[in-house]
């Protein structure tokens, strides 16, 4: 095998090909690769990043939603005593007002029944001086006998 000429200036291109590899193509790729690695690694602490925050959100909606329910449950269950208090208070009131109506009713009988007596007593003074003047067959005179009659009416 014999080395000429050509296979000298072939390892000598291949040289000057791998040096100007070295110094013009390889740096740029490199750098590329780097920069691209780079971008990976913030690209996946990006996502970390967001999943802890994502975490965090969820954590204070939870917390907020909890809260939120407290204070419904709380505003219905303070809702719903006023509501008891009202009834309570209506239940109240009718009833005052029910013992006023019977108590009014149980006046106004008494006060009727207080009249029927009356009338009823002038009318059976009145019968009984009939009856007496009928018994007597004359006509008993009303202002002379009105000591009589009055104490008639107070008897019956």
């Amino acid at each position: 095998m014999s080395i000429n000429a050509t296979l000298f200036v072939q390892a000598i291109v291949f040289l000057i090909l791998v040096l100007f590899t070295m110094k013009f193509v390889w740096p740029p790729i490199a750098k590329a690769l780097d920069e691209r690695a780079q971008k990976i690694a913030e690209g996946l602490a990006a996502a970390d990043r967001a999943k802890s925050e994502l975490v965090a959100v969820n954590q204070r909606v939870e917390t907020e939603l909890a809260q939120t329910r407290n204070e419904t449950a709380s505003r219905l269950a303070d809702a719903e005593r006023r509501a008891q208090a009202i009834i309570e208070e209506a239940k109240a009131r009718a009833t005052e007002e029910g013992n006023k109506i019977v108590a009014a009713a149980r006046a106004e009988a008494e006060q009727q029944t207080i009249q029927a007596r009356e009338a009823l007593r002038e009318q059976v003074a009145a019968l009984a001086v009939k009856g007496a003047e009928q018994i007597l067959r004359k006509e008993v005179n009303a202002g002379v006998h009105a000591d009589l009659l009055n104490r008639l009416k107070t008897e019956l």
